[in-house]
């Protein structure tokens, strides 16, 4: 059975990493890459909001008796495959995984302007996902 409090509560982190996120991204890229504590911050935060989504796509999955996929950006797939959130957005937001993904365990020399430039893409997308979330479980 889904946990609406504990998906609350993560939606509640995800919104602050988000908030906090957003006010760094609104600065100029060169501002942000000049900076070594705002350039990791970035990286931190992205890594959070992306983590929280996981965390409560994870918990859906498992609560719902949905098959579970192979990654974590296919969590996306398969919650709009179960009407959790709308395909075509699931689509959309599924490639940040690997951004995150690229952050974290420095598979390839991160292009940092780029990563900025991808988060500052990216990001609102997890404002829809949020919405999407809510609407779910109410």
């Amino acid at each position: 059975m889904v946990d609406k409090k504990l998906v609350k509560n993560k939606l509640a982190d995800l919104a602050g990493y988000y908030k906090e996120l957003k006010l760094l991204i609104n600065e100029p890229v060169k501002e942000i890459l000049d900076n070594n504590l705002k350039l990791r911050s970035v990286e931190r935060l992205f890594q959070l909001v992306v983590d929280a989504a996981i965390d409560i796509n994870t918990h859906l999955i498992a609560e719902s008796d949905i098959k579970v996929p192979d990654d974590y950006q296919s969590t996306f797939i398969t919650l709009a495959e179960n009407k959790f959130l709308p395909l075509d957005f699931a689509v959309k937001i599924a490639p940040s995984v690997g951004l995150r993904n690229l952050i974290v365990h420095k598979y390839s020399r991160v292009d940092s302007n780029k990563m900025i430039e991808d988060v500052k893409k990216d990001i609102n997308q997890y404002l829809e996902y949020m919405r999407h979330i809510n609407q779910a479980i109410d």
